[in-house]
Parts: structure tokens; C-alpha cells; sequence
């Protein structure tokens, strides 16, 4: 019986197009052509073995932009005769992976004398929300797809612990610069940029170091070269090279990996407490035309999630630049986030108000939301025993206040950032009568 769809059918063998990038065209064809990650792919290792053997299982890759991941997903699914679908995570939604699954479920009902596997390669899986990962694990436990999901994100964090479980977990390494310098000589030998001899030895020498280990910037930024060289055998120069990776630099699509990596980068310098690197990825989105709400989107979460209390005004500052951004717009509005970037930075760091509201909520998913006691509800009447704080010396009451199933449980404390705010909570809890835990 033939295939449904045969010849529409996903491959990671079709032929690419000419104008394609030049990372794409010189993506490996065999595990031998892979450069990098022997710690994962050595003669003998498990993951190697069931590449070679056509035994595919799901698995998790993490590992930096560039490593490979996309390559060995590709792979796998070469070597079992496997239909290669893929989605992004950032465009993706429930109903692209339906689309998926239908279509795995009708190649096995069409030909089930002569199955053909699906692989499913899921780049940044981690923007998955849990409804949206839940929805893959079905299909994932009846075999009906092999999932190999792609993360720059620590998947232990990012990923769903029940679909951790029903796949392996990869880690792969950014290259060194001379598994770029490989590939980049791969590149020229094979004709990408015309007489091999065009190029100079200082070029190449300059974008495998300064790649960050990233073969696929790389690679492109060598195409940008070889652009920019002109045609015919006018010499490729380390001129030609660097202002090929200053133009890689801010080359910044707003809908894909470099959109996140570049606010993730934002974020952890900014807690981390360095204005000036917080400037310079806040210069990189800019020139890079992101959206100034975005930023400062991030901003008012930052200002909650990892200052809170150890600077209360970070909030007020954060809002601020909010309305900041509206009332006045781009170019304007870049002195506000500037400002406001290096506010946050220097402001003390606490994420105390972070860890009590998933404590508490974790309580209530864990043990169910109890009724208040009876004194505290809203039909309780003025003499209903309810014991109000302001008829007592400092406005404070021994009054237990949690419910009955709640009573003692602790969820905010203060951390060094917030000392003052400890010290005020410690003479509270001594003179309501509450003994630490």
C-alpha cells in the first residue's frame, strides 16, 4: 500500500535551496561528519549505538545555540527511515503538535504492514507552558512519535518532570574553537566562498574564536564575508571577517532564539548586579528593534521577583518607566529604560516574595484551600469574635488567623536583603504570641 502523503512526506533529506543559509547547507549528513560532543556521541556510548542500530527514543537535547542539537535530531531520524516533522516551541501552539500527532497516527493506520516511525523535533520546548507539554504525552507513551525536544534552558526547570521521565536527557557542550575551525574549512574546500585560497588564513582564525562555540553563527557570519569580499577571487580579509560578526551581532530576529536569549541575558545580568552589562544587552535589543513594552514588561517582573522587599521602590521605579515607555515612545523612552536598567541593577537583591508565594501555593495544591475560621468570613457579624488588632496595645492581636489546617505553617521569610523587615517580622510573631518553628 503506498504511504499516505508520500510525496509530501517530511524528510530530513529534502534538498535544500540554494539561497538557504549557509549553516543549513553544511549541516552533517552522517554522525561521522559531527564535530563536537564526543562526550555524547564516542564509539560504544549508549546514544551513539541507538543512533547506528535505528532504535530512536525521545530525548531531551539542552545545550548553548549552535552545538548541534537541531544536526542530531536530524540524524536520528535519518537513520531509523523516520518522517522528520518539526515545530518551534515560539510559533507553535496545541494546535500544530495535533496537526503532528494526527498525521504520525496516519502513517501507522495507512501502512501497518510497513510502519514508518515519526520524529518529532520540538526546538525550544521550554516555551511550552505545562498544558501545552501534557498534550505531547500521550503520543509520547503509545509510541506514536518519538519526541526529541530541543532547550538552551535547564530542562530540569523548563520541562514537565512527567515528560522528563519518558525521555532521556542530553547534555551537549558548545564547541571549541577548533571544532569551529573544522567547519569553517569544510565550508571553503567545499566551494561556499568561491577558490579556497580566496580566503585568508587570518579570517577564518578570527570567526572560529570569536564564534563563542556557536557553529552556526559561524558559518554565517563566514557567509557575510564572502558577501561582503564581492565576487570573482577578491580576497576575504580579517577586515571582511569582523565587520561580518558585528553585523552577526545585531542581526536580531525579535521571534526567535536570539529575541530570548538576548532578555534571558538582560535579566541575569541585571540580578546579578552589573549595570553595565545590563546596559549592554538593553543596547542590543534596541538596536536590534525590540519592542521597548517588552522590555520593560520584564522590568516590573524583575523588580518583584528578584528585588521585592529589599527595595520596594524597584516596583515603583518599574511602573514608572512603564508609563514612561506609552506616554512618549522610541527614541524617547530609551533614557527611561536606561535609568531604570541601571536602578535595578544597583538595588539590593531579594526573591524572598518569590519563594512565599509558591510556598503558599504549593500548600494549598498539596493539601486544598480550607475554609477561613468562622470569625474572619464576611457574614460574620460585628460581635462574631473576631478580635480587632486596632483595640489592642501596637495594633497587634494573638488572634490565630489561618485556618485550622494551616495553623503554623510558614511560607515569607525575610532574607539578609530584607533584615529589616526579619526584625520587624521576629517582634510580631513574640508579641502575638507565636513561638518559631
Amino acid at each position: 500500500m503506498q504511504r499516505l502523503f508520500e510525496s509530501e512526506e517530511p524528510s530530513p533529506d529534502d534538498e535544500l535551496p540554494d539561497d538557504a543559509p549557509l549553516a543549513t547547507r553544511m549541516r552533517p549528513a552522517t554522525l561521522d561528519e559531527l564535530v563536537g560532543q564526543e562526550q555524547l556521541l564516542a564509539h560504544g556510548s549508549a546514544l551513539r549505538r541507538a543512533i547506528e542500530e535505528s532504535r530512536p527514543h525521545s530525548m531531551i537535547l539542552h545545550g548553548p545555540p549552535g552545538s548541534g542539537k537541531t544536526t542530531l535530531a536530524r540524524l536520528v531520524a535519518r537513520s531509523s527511515d523516520a518522517v522528520f516533522e518539526e515545530e518551534s516551541a515560539v510559533a507553535a501552539g496545541r494546535a500544530e503538535v495535533r496537526a503532528v500527532i494526527e498525521r504520525a497516527r496516519e502513517r501507522l493506520r495507512n501502512d501497518p504492514a510497513h510502519p514508518r516511525r515519526t520524529v518529532f523535533f520540538l526546538d525550544e520546548i521550554h516555551r511550552f507552558n505545562k498544558a501545552q507539554q501534557d498534550a505531547l504525552l500521550p503520543a509520547v507513551e503509545d509510541g506514536l512519535i518519538t519526541l526529541i525536544g530541543a532547550t538552551t534552558e535547564n530542562p530540569y526547570f523548563s520541562v514537565n518532570s512527567a515528560l522528563i521521565s519518558r525521555s532521556r536527557v542530553y547534555e551537549l557542550e558548545a564547541l571549541g574553537p577548533d571544532d569551529v575551525r573544522v567547519l569553517l574549512d569544510r565550508a571553503v574546500a567545499a566551494g561556499h566562498c568561491g577558490p579556497a585560497e580566496r580566503v585568508d588564513e587570518a579570517a577564518l582564525a578570527f570567526l572560529a574564536e570569536r564564534s563563542g562555540g556557536d557553529a552556526r553563527s559561524a558559518l554565517n557570519a563566514l557567509e557575510l564575508a564572502c558577501e561582503a569580499a564581492g565576487g570573482g577571487e577578491a580576497q576575504v580579509t580579517l577586515g571582511h571577517a569582523e565587520d561580518a560578526m558585528q553585523r552577526r551581532a545585531i542581526l536580531y530576529d525579535r521571534q526567535a532564539d536570539r529575541h530570548y536569549d538576548t532578555i534571558s541575558a538582560w535579566i541575569k545580568a541585571t540580578r546579578g548586579s552589573d549595570p553595565d552589562a545590563s546596559l549592554y544587552y538593553l543596547a542590543v535589543m534596541l538596536e536590534g528593534g525590540e519592542d521597548p513594552r517588552f522590555i520593560v514588561r520584564r522590568m516590573v517582573i524583575l523588580a518583584s521577583e528578584d528585588i521585592g522587599n529589599a527595595d520596594p521602590n524597584a516596583l515603583t521605579v518599574a511602573t514608572g518607566t512603564a508609563a514612561a515607555v506609552e506616554h512618549v515612545g522610541l527614541p524617547e523612552c530609551q533614557f527611561a529604560l536606561a535609568q531604570a536598567a541601571i536602578y535595578l541593577s544597583l538595588a539590593p537583591k531579594s526573591d524572598a516574595a518569590k519563594r512565599a508565594v509558591f510556598a503558599s501555593r504549593e500548600w494549598v495544591r498539596e493539601r486544598g484551600a480550607q475554609d477561613p475560621p468562622a470569625y474572619l468570613r464576611s457574614s460574620t457579624r460585628s460581635d462574631g469574635g473576631y478580635d480587632n488588632p486596632h483595640r489592642r496595645p501596637g495594633h497587634l492581636s494573638p488572634q490565630e488567623l489561618k485556618p485550622d489546617g494551616a495553623t503554623g505553617a510558614r511560607f515569607y521569610e525575610p532574607d539578609d536583603a530584607e533584615a529589616s523587615l526579619r526584625e520587624r517580622l521576629a517582634d510580631i510573631r513574640r508579641a502575638r504570641g507565636l513561638s518559631d518553628p
